[in-house]
């Protein structure tokens, strides 16, 4: 029932976001100085991600008047999570998006995220408001200004499932044997490690190949992440392991940022978090339907594992969380568990 609540709130908010004009003849008008920047990420066309910066840009533009124009490279045409990253943090780029395994590159601290099963969709509202404007929101704006940055928005990615091309999956121990793609967090290798896979990092933009070239056997990933970058046309098998969630991290360079006027600062975060109602209400479930009807399409055969086939794969991987307690804060650990009570 909280769920629903929830869920109905936040179409509201989506809504009222939909009638932007609107509601931006009400506020005052912007009288900062005219500025430029750009926006890079590697989500594909169409995604909910892709979305979400469209909306944000579409948000800077009105409420400023055009005064501020934001230049959007999606898909990874300037690079990876990675290489796109390292561009902010040097300034050659202002703002930058990176998946959290991928920020691992530039902190460890990111991997608390990817710790199998530390959070669950029933708890997302919790989630979002520690992340957004609570205790974990905080102790993450420390880590970004530690390393150049300053974050912006904690887009939605969603839950990784496991999916393969060549063997189905139910059990925990049908995973076993596969060369999985992993991205570089030390965690989601140790994941496949523990599940005794053969873990196999591969950059995002090559994952395609892999998979078509059979030098992977899987994957891990959400629905829509997926069938974006068109992976369900070499895709048999999927199963709803859900067994890590992941968000998609704007970053802006933090010198850049600071000399921003107050006024433009203010506009920015504003058009951030509309743009982030938006995604999370609307354009993630929306496409979360449309990926898992286009995956069905291609003949992809989806196990929906119960709580209890859940429960095997939780106690399977808890072996990870102990490799790990040394290397993440216990504190850190522990804001996270907060927002699943």
């Amino acid at each position: 029932m909280n769920r629903m609540f929830s869920l109905a709130a936040g179409l509201v908010t989506a809504l009222s976001l939909l009638a932007g004009p609107a509601l931006a003849a009400d506020a005052p008008a912007y009288d900062g100085p005219k500025l430029k920047f750009r926006v890079a990420h590697t989500t594909p066309p169409g995604n909910h991600i892709t979305l979400a910066f469209e909306k944000f840009k579409e948000l800077v533009e009105q409420k400023s008047n055009g005064k501020i124009r934001v230049q959007v490279f999606p898909n990874a045409i300037l690079g990876s999570d990675r290489v796109l990253m390292e561009g902010a943090q040097k300034g050659s780029l202002e703002m930058a998006v990176s998946s959290t395994p991928n920020m691992a590159n530039f902190s460890p601290l990111y991997q608390v995220f990817d710790l199998p099963y530390i959070t669950s969709p029933k708890n997302q509202e919790k989630l979002y408001k520690s992340i957004d404007s609570g205790a974990l929101g905080e102790y993450f704006k420390k880590v970004g200004n530690s390393i150049g940055l300053e974050p912006i928005m904690y887009a939605e990615y969603g839950y990784r499932n496991f999916v393969t091309i060549n063997r189905p999956v139910s059990r925990v121990e049908d995973l076993a044997g596969l060369k999985v793609r992993t991205t570089d967090s030390a965690v989601e290798v140790e994941v496949a490690k523990i599940l005794k896979m053969n873990p196999t990092p591969v950059a995002w933009g090559e994952v395609y190949t892999a998979l078509q070239q059979g030098t992977v056997d899987g994957e891990g990933n959400t629905f829509p992440h997926m069938y974006g970058a068109k992976h369900h046309e070499v895709l048999k098998y999927a199963v709803t392991s859900a067994h890590n969630y992941g968000m998609q991290v704007m970053m802006a360079n933090k010198a850049w940022w600071d000399k921003l006027p107050p006024e433009a600062q203010k506009l920015i975060r504003e058009a951030a978090a509309e743009a982030l109602a938006y995604q999370r209400s609307v354009l993630y479930p929306r496409n979360e339907a449309e990926a898992r009807e286009g995956f069905i399409k291609a003949g992809i055969r989806i196990v929906e594992l119960d709580d209890a086939q859940l429960d095997a794969f939780r106690k399977a991987t808890r072996p990870v969380w102990e490799k790990f307690k040394d290397k993440l804060p216990p504190d850190l650990v522990e804001l996270v568990l907060e927002t699943q009570k």
